[in-house]
């Protein structure tokens, strides 16, 4: 039985202070309203783990950092390690947003160098994949999706890659205008499910979580996780308010 998966990511928002409230306003809904067989993840700033680790029930909700540094250790001012990450009580990292890609230039080489010393350092890697609009309009999603797993995660040893949650971003629907639909979703998770059982086997791309990135919402949740291959979501906007947040996870 995959995992179910509600992952939030605070991007830049939320000064320390409203941080840890907001923590705690999910950690209560949580507590009192959450489903009890979904695993809840929250993607804060770095300034804020240590805080948020201390605020919240860890056996109900998960922290993750949304970003480490390609390097253990060393003269590179301004960021922050896997090693420093885990020493926080932090148990996940998003790595490969397509913000990080876009914004600083992250390339295939890069990751990898991250997901080595995030799995090193013992913290589960939320991986993210998806094509831009262009991609999308060419109808090459598929390929293009495909070789940013070759490039990166497939390179892993199946029992590395077991340790992973998958995040798949439209970023062609996010902030766009245009919405993607349910089925789209489906469509794009079970090619990768089937790419992964291509590359590890059938049982490996069984077992692996796939979460979907792209503008989940309460009015849309259920109707997202309903679909065989979509496993829950990464949620941005949504995250920032604990109510939101609670009607994506009661989506399943």
């Amino acid at each position: 039985m995959r995992k179910k998966i509600v992952a939030g990511n605070w991007k830049c928002n939320t000064n320390l202070q409203e941080g840890i409230e907001l923590a705690k306003a999910v950690d209560a809904v949580v507590a009192s309203e959450g489903a009890d067989d979904v695993v809840v993840v929250l993607g804060t700033p770095f300034t804020h783990l240590t805080k948020v680790v201390e605020s919240v029930n860890t056996e109900r909700i998960g922290v993750s950092a949304q970003n480490c540094a390609a390097e253990a250790k060393g003269a590179f001012t301004g960021e922050v390690s896997a090693e420093m990450v885990k020493s926080t009580g932090a148990e996940y990292v998003i790595l490969g947003h397509s913000e990080r890609r876009e914004y600083y230039g992250e390339t295939s080489e890069t990751l990898n160098k991250k997901l080595a010393l995030a799995l090193e350092n013992g913290l589960t890697p939320i991986y993210c994949c998806g094509e831009p609009l262009e991609i999308r309009e060419a109808e090459t999603q598929n390929e293009f999706v495909k070789k940013q797993l070759e490039e990166t995660i497939f390179t892993l040893s199946p029992e590395d890659f077991k340790k992973l949650i998958i995040a798949y971003e439209p970023i062609w629907a996010i902030g766009t205008g245009k919405t993607a639909t349910s089925e789209q979703a489906q469509e794009i998770h079970a090619f990768i499910r089937s790419t992964i059982a291509e590359k590890f086997g059938k049982e490996i791309a069984e077992g692996v979580s796939i979460l979907y990135g792209g503008s989940c919402k309460p009015s849309n949740a259920k109707e997202l996780f309903e679909n065989n291959d979509v496993d829950g979501g990464l949620i941005g906007g949504a995250s920032l308010k604990a109510e939101d947040f609670l009607g994506i996870i009661n989506g399943f």
